[in-house]
């Protein structure tokens, strides 16, 4: 029986008889186009969660973060319990809303390697969108991931399987369902949950005025944090770290006029640096309360010249001074708005510079602007900004980059805060100091190396309240820095009350994803047909071998004979 099969198999041979040759070599053919190795059947990524917060008791952003499920795109027809992956350029609010109507398994929205080379008509209309995202609240999980060789393949996959779905015809659709790759998306991550006791933390520093105990005291501030739609894609280089580069730029020229008795003011300067500024001004809450309820010595408490708030102002030809209440004549603050409009009329005509009023409004979940928090204390406040409303996208977006911010245009907004605050302080209109006298020159001047360094350090990492405890590298660095030029450097912390919690973080912000390729379940099935029919060949052909033999014979006999 050997012995006939060895000629069986040598006469096929010889013969090139297809059909049989098909049906031995079949499972080698099935082997070579097996599924590929596993380097190349997964692809792990980092991936970015959207915001989940509650502020006020109201909910914000996704509530899930386990993900595992199939990948489409958009173009497909069907996104019920599938990840629908979308590129930012192509991305928009209809199609986000549309995933969501169609129970998606998940979000996912591919952001380019550089956001500098985005079009700036698609970062602005993203910018737009995100306030939106966040306040439609979902089950959905929504992530943000970086773009590399890997996914973007991933994605062009994708998006030609989804696309051929919804083009096709029935049978093809069957048939390109059953044969094409498709990609398994996993997170690593365990489901979200509230982060208790989480310490939003605040810094102070002073500059002790010369003179006698009642000074009267200039508050400077500023929140360090950054927001946008993913706490961990959050640098806000301008809304504000440019602001907190201001205080500490303003700091340091301070210090040194402070440091001279021909230069010390009869001033005290407090400097604060918040944190919690996106979520209503947290940290400047409980530092108002700290220092006006709870305690019976505080500069705070005893003769507050004004309220200075330094957001956004990194860019842009005008400066606008926002305000709660318009300052009467007479008073400090209207001198400092007379000191203002003076300096860049005569200094620098090629800024815009006005005063925005606009009334607290509490039945607002947020506060528009940081002074309102001290206005509301009734301490004297306002907010300067280059940007003309509180509603500005810039304020809250993932888009805000260091390449946003223009160099000349914040060093240009600190010299004029600096030369106005330092003409109300020395009072020197009124000694007779001409308008167009330029003050920080020479030695005194601004750095431009040292501002643009703090910059870059500022925008070079996320700064999401929910990234930052009292611990952090930031804040440490943070603290030392303002420790080099002021007093009694200390931080303050915000812990929400666990019966009634302000505010309420959650965790898992930040995983990492794989993308498995897989067949799709009905490839299962073809496969076991196929299997099925290839084994009921071979049960034949081995039950009727003798007549199999003899037509192999007679193959064979007429191949030799031609």
């Amino acid at each position: 029986m050997l012995e006939e099969a060895g000629e069986v198999l040598e006469s096929v041979l010889k013969a090139s008889c297809l059909p049989l040759s098909f049906l031995l070599f079949v499972p080698a053919v099935l082997l070579l186009l097996g599924p590929p190795p596993a380097a190349e059947a997964a692809h792990e990524f980092t991936v970015y969660r959207m915001q989940q917060y509650e502020l006020g008791g109201q909910p914000y952003g996704t509530r899930s973060a386990v993900l595992n499920t199939e990948a489409r795109t958009v173009e497909a027809d069907v996104l019920s319990r599938r990840c629908v992956m979308m590129r930012l350029v192509d991305f928009s609010y209809e199609q986000y809303q549309k995933a969501l109507r169609q129970s998606a398994g998940a979000v996912v929205i591919i952001l380019p390697r550089s956001i500098s080379s985005v079009p700036q008509d698609v970062v602005r209309q993203f910018m737009e969108i995100e306030p939106e995202m966040l306040a439609m609240e979902t089950i959905v999980p929504v992530y943000f991931a970086v773009e590399d060789e890997e996914l973007l393949s991933i994605y062009e996959q994708t998006r030609a399987a989804s696309a051929s779905q919804g083009s096709a015809s029935a049978a093809e659709v069957l048939l390109h369902t059953a044969t094409a790759n498709g990609f398994q998306m996993v997170t690593s991550g365990a489901q979200s949950k509230a982060i208790n006791d989480w310490l939003i933390p605040s810094v102070e520093g002073r500059l002790t005025g010369l003179g006698g105990e009642d000074l009267p005291t200039v508050v400077i501030v500023a929140h360090y944090d950054s927001f946008g739609v993913a706490p961990w894609l959050s640098h806000g280089a301008d809304s504000n770290g440019s602001g907190i580069s201001v205080l500490l730029e303003l700091a340091r020229l301070f210090s040194r006029l402070y440091t001279y008795r021909r230069t010390h003011a009869g001033y005290n300067l407090l400097f604060f640096a918040s944190g919690g500024g996106k979520f209503n001004y947290q940290g400047t809450k409980r530092w108002l309360e700290d220092n006006l309820d709870h305690t019976d010595s505080s500069l705070l408490q005893d003769n507050v010249a004004f309220v200075l708030c330094l957001d956004t102002l990194g860019r842009g030809n005008s400066l606008h001074l926002h305000v709660s209440k318009p300052p009467k004549e007479g008073t400090l603050q209207h001198a400092f708005l007379r000191e203002l409009e003076m300096v860049v009329a005569s200094q620098f005509p090629e800024v815009k510079f006005s005063m925005v009023h606009k009334k607290i409004n509490l039945a607002e979940d947020m506060l528009a602007w940081e002074h309102e928090r001290f206005a509301i204390r009734r301490l004297p406040a306002f907010t300067i900004s280059h940007l003309e409303s509180h509603r500005d996208s810039l304020r809250n977006s993932i888009m805000d980059r260091r390449a946003r911010i223009d160099t000349k245009a914040l060093i240009r907004n600190t010299r004029i805060i600096a030369e106005a605050l330092t003409r109300v302080i020395y009072n020197l209109t009124d000694k007779g100091a001409p308008a167009d006298l330029q003050i920080f020159t020479d030695q005194m001047q601004i750095q431009q190396e040292q501002l643009e360094s703090v910059m870059d350090w500022l925008s070079s990492q996320p700064r999401a309240a929910q990234l930052i405890d009292k611990d952090s590298t930031f804040l440490n660095t943070l603290e030392y820095y303002m420790g080099r030029y002021l007093k009694d450097v200390k931080q303050h912390h915000v812990k929400a009350d666990k019966r009634d919690p302000e505010f309420v973080f959650y965790d898992q912000l930040k995983q990492v994803m794989n993308a498995y390729r897989v067949k799709p379940a009905i490839f299962d099935l073809l496969l076991a047909v196929c299997i099925a029919a290839y084994l009921g060949v071979a049960y034949v052909a081995v039950q009727h071998f003798g007549l199999l033999y003899k037509m192999i014979q007679r193959l064979s006999l007429k191949t030799k004979q031609q």
